[in-house]
């Protein structure tokens, strides 16, 4: 990929980024697992624990990543190796720990992405403002997954056959 794309794609997914973890700040900074387990039942409960868990993961995932992005485009020289490497760790960190969480609260319903429907299928029925943050993060955690399917396979390629490992 060509430094110039790769400075683009840098940039474009460090707002994304940013989004997200507002949305999750928002959510983690006004909502306790008292408000949100109102009928106080134990199953949902402890369903809420392991959501908020996995929120603050994923929010300290996005986060470091957030940073070591602005750090990239900070830097006079644009260093692409290292840029490709973050990118990489958004793939892996990021990404993949909202799509396969590791409370397992909800997952992606592959089937549902081709009806326009939501394809985030929940492991108990949420209230309302908890389905709506995960929907809203998955839109976001969509178009990141578009951007950066090459770092999936081809970087990881990439960089075992230049003798690296990984």
């Amino acid at each position: 990929m060509s430094n110039h794309n790769v400075k683009n794609l840098s940039e474009t997914t460090r707002v994304k980024l940013k989004e997200a973890i507002a949305k999750m700040e928002l959510f983690l900074n006004h909502h306790a697992l008292e408000q949100l387990n109102m009928e106080n039942e134990q199953a949902m409960g402890e369903f809420y624990q392991a959501y908020l868990q996995d929120t603050r993961h994923l929010l300290v995932f996005s986060e470091v990543a957030y940073e070591k992005l602005g750090v990239s485009l900070r830097r006079p020289q644009f260093n692409q190796d290292y840029a490709e490497k973050v990118l990489y760790d958004v793939y892996h960190n990021c990404i993949n720990n909202f799509f396969y969480p590791k409370n397992e609260c909800y997952s992606e319903d592959g089937r549902y992405a081709y009806t326009g429907q939501d394809a985030i299928r929940f492991r108990k029925k949420p209230n309302r403002i908890v389905r709506d943050l995960t929907i809203e993060l998955s839109k976001i955690f969509e178009e990141l997954r578009e951007d950066l399917a090459y770092y999936e396979t081809d970087y990881i390629t990439k960089r075992r056959m230049q003798g690296e490992k990984i």
